[in-house]
This record gives structure tokens, C-alpha cells and sequence, in this order.
């Protein structure tokens, strides 16, 4: 086993641990930018059924190639090979600008999107493969069962593309709950004792098993949320500086800030890694991670759903008040999700708080129909804050104040 490798499986020293993110991983996450600007706007105008699937596709694409590399840096620290950082950033920038020409069904633009997400999961595969280590939280990261229908769809059309590139999603999240790290570790024993080449130089030694270090990895999974919180805010200011300023626009854009940054304190102050509701170390990171895609999907499509707002001040077309209002409900009820991961959760805040901030949204969505565009942004942000002022009511109460102490 080479040095880098003894160092990675080594226990990690307490300045490791508390490390931040590093300036390379910092302009790592500056694709993210571009990936999720390029993937909410296939939600703009009036989006279907098929607009829906294709946005959840193409997020789940984006955000896995996002992950695993993520991930590798996560656990190779300083040893990170910058060559191969920069060309994964490259590859999803090439995935970012293909978005609008898969939206289009355009083949050329959906083979290269599918060809540079092969490419960055063979990246991967082999930096996982070079250090030699087995990762134990996302064994997916560096197993190409879920890339073989993307390499199959180079080959297919639409909608038969759209439907390998699902299969192949699928089987990553087969690999990540069904698939133990160890089995990987056996398995890849078993390939090298009957591989009849030469060994290479440094590979004699069996994969070890690799764990990524959780505070480090909140605070990049917290930066992606971050960076989808600015899309919002961003869709806001596009859809604001084309519209004719009165006084219902001021009002649609005070509100559209105050639900983004409730979002924001939900996510942050009362939640873990951008998951809201979510304490650290609850889950592991096998569950914590899809939760942290889920509610980072949901917040992208209802950005994209406040800048149509602003482009319809009188009343919100069906589909996009859907949108605004579903996405919302999606994002509470994964944070009911997080919640039911703690030992001690409570039956009375899921009656009081995740139900009524999933149902209303929805109830909202289906009979609000009459009710104007400001109007209903300033509804949801009344939802939004329920859960902050039921816990500090909760706090107040003598059995809150004894929880807090215990």
C-alpha cells in the first residue's frame, strides 16, 4: 500500500477532521452554479408532466456526478489529484451546457450529456481504483452498474434514451442500500486472484475500507443547498427586472425573499447539512445523502417556480402554482423524513408540524386557484414559518425547557 493510502486509512488527526473546504473544492462547486441554473430552467413557463420527469432525471444525473467527486475529495484531503478534479469540473460543465438541447430532444446535445457523464464516473472509478479504497458510505461512487444503460443510451433515442438514463439512476441507489462495501472489497479479490496480468506497481496490497469524514462533508452538502437557495434568489431578480414595477411587485419580491430565507433558517438553523429537521449523526451517510438530493431538487424546482411568479403577478397558471406549492410539501415531507431518523422523535410535532406543512401546500395548490400570486407566495411563507414558531413555543413550555436541559 503506498503512503497516500496508509494515510487515508489511518485515523484521521483532530486538524483533518475540522478542515474546511479547500479553494480547489470551492471551484469545484462553481459548476454546481452553472448545473442547477441550466436544469431549473427546463421548469419555466407552464412545465408538464414530461417537463417534471425529464428536471428530476437530469437533476439526479447532475447531483450524482456532483457526489462522487465530492466524496473523493472528502476522503483524499491533501491527496487529491487536482488534474482530476479539473477534469470532472470540465465534464459537468459539458453536462450543464447540453441541458437546454436534451430539454429540445436534440440527439447530439442528450449523446454528449450522456458521453461526459460516463466519462466523469469512469473518472471516478479510477481515482477511487488508484487509492485503492472501498468507500463505505456511497459504494455506488466507484461501480459502473448504474453507468452501463448511460453507455447503452449513446445509441438510443428519445424516449427510449430518457428511459436507460432512469434505469441506470435506479441501479446506483440498488448499489447504495442493497450493496455492502465489504462485498465490493471480496469481489474485487476475487477479479485481481484470477487476473492473469502483471500486478501494478503499488496494487499488491487488498482495497481498504474508507469512510468519509462527516464534518467536512456537511459543509460541502450545506454549500450545495446554499447555492440552490442564490438560484432562487437569482430567478427572483430575472423575473423581477423584466416586469413593471408597482406595488404588487414590491410585495411578491418581500415575500419571495422572506420564503427563501426561512428556507434558508430551516435548513441551517434547525437542520444539519442543509437536510432541515435532520441532527447530525442520526443517519448514516447511505440515507442522509439521497435526503440532502431530494430536498435539494425540491428547492431548485420551487426557485424556478418564483421566478415564473414574477412573471405572473395577477394569478399563477394550474401548473405553476402546482409546482411552487408541491415542491414545497416535498421539501417538509423529507424533512419529516429527517426527523423520524432521531431516537427521540415525537409523535405530537409530526401531527403538528410536518402534516399540516405538507397538506396545506397541496390543499393550496389545488383549491387556491382564485387566489392572486402574492397572495399565495405570502401563504407559503406563513407555512414556512409555523415549524420555527411551534419550537420556540415549544422551548417556552416547561417540557420543552426540560428537554433543552437534558
Amino acid at each position: 500500500m503506498s503512503d497516500d493510502d496508509t494515510a487515508a486509512a489511518a485515523p484521521r488527526a483532530a486538524s483533518e477532521e475540522n478542515r474546511h473546504a479547500s479553494w480547489l473544492e470551492l471551484f469545484f462547486d462553481l459548476v454546481a452554479v452553472a448545473g442547477v441554473a441550466q436544469i431549473a430552467h427546463l421548469l419555466h413557463g407552464v412545465p408538464d408532466v414530461s417537463d417534471l420527469g425529464l428536471y428530476a432525471l437530469l437533476f439526479l444525473a447532475f447531483w450524482t456526478a456532483w457526489i462522487v467527486f465530492t466524496l473523493y475529495a472528502n476522503v483524499a484531503s491533501e491527496h487529491t489529484h487536482v488534474r482530476t478534479v479539473l477534469l470532472a469540473m470540465f465534464g459537468m460543465a459539458v453536462m450543464a451546457a447540453a441541458v437546454p438541447g436534451v430539454h429540445e430532444g436534440d440527439d447530439q446535445h442528450a449523446r454528449v450529456f450522456a458521453l461526459a457523464y460516463v466519462l466523469i464516473r469512469g473518472l471516478a472509478n479510477r481515482a477511487w481504483q488508484h487509492r485503492r479504497q472501498i468507500l463505505v458510505d456511497w459504494p455506488a461512487a466507484q461501480m459502473s452498474l448504474g453507468v452501463i444503460p448511460w453507455v447503452v443510451s449513446l445509441w438510443a433515442h428519445d424516449p427510449m434514451r430518457h428511459w436507460l438514463w432512469a434505469l441506470g439512476i435506479a441501479l446506483d441507489l440498488y448499489v447504495t442500500f442493497a450493496v455492502s462495501a465489504r462485498d465490493i472489497v471480496e469481489h474485487q479479490e476475487a477479479r485481481e486472484r484470477h487476473d492473469d496480468r502483471p500486478a501494478r506497481r503499488g496494487s499488491e496490497a487488498s482495497p481498504s475500507l474508507a469512510r468519509s469524514q462527516a464534518e467536512h462533508l456537511s459543509e460541502r452538502l450545506g454549500l450545495f443547498v446554499l447555492i440552490v437557495l442564490g438560484e432562487g434568489v437569482a430567478q427572483v431578480v430575472e423575473g423581477l427586472s423584466d416586469a413593471e414595477w408597482d406595488k404588487q411587485l414590491y410585495m411578491l419580491a418581500v415575500a419571495a425573499f422572506v420564503l427563501l430565507a426561512t428556507l434558508w433558517s430551516l435548513s441551517f438553523g434547525h437542520g444539519y447539512a442543509g437536510v432541515p429537521h435532520l441532527a447530525a449523526g442520526v443517519l448514516p451517510a447511505r440515507a442522509a445523502l439521497p435526503l440532502h438530493c431530494f430536498v435539494s431538487g425540491c428547492l431548485a424546482a420551487l426557485a424556478a417556480a418564483l421566478g415564473a411568479a414574477a412573471e405572473h403577478l395577477e394569478t399563477l397558471p394550474d401548473a405553476t402554482r402546482w409546482l411552487l406549492c408541491a415542491s414545497l410539501a416535498g421539501y417538509f415531507l423529507l424533512s419529516g423524513l429527517a426527523w423520524l431518523g432521531r431516537a427521540e422523535r415525537e409523535r405530537r410535532w409530526l401531527l403538528s408540524v410536518a402534516l399540516p406543512c405538507c397538506v396545506l401546500p397541496l390543499l393550496l395548490a389545488a383549491f387556491g386557484g382564485r387566489v392572486r400570486t402574492v397572495g399565495v407566495v405570502w401563504l407559503l411563507v406563513l407555512i414556512t414559518l409555523w415549524p420555527t414558531l411551534y419550537e420556540r413555543r415549544a422551548a417556552k413550555s416547561p417540557e420543552g425547557a426540560v428537554r433543552t436541559g437534558s
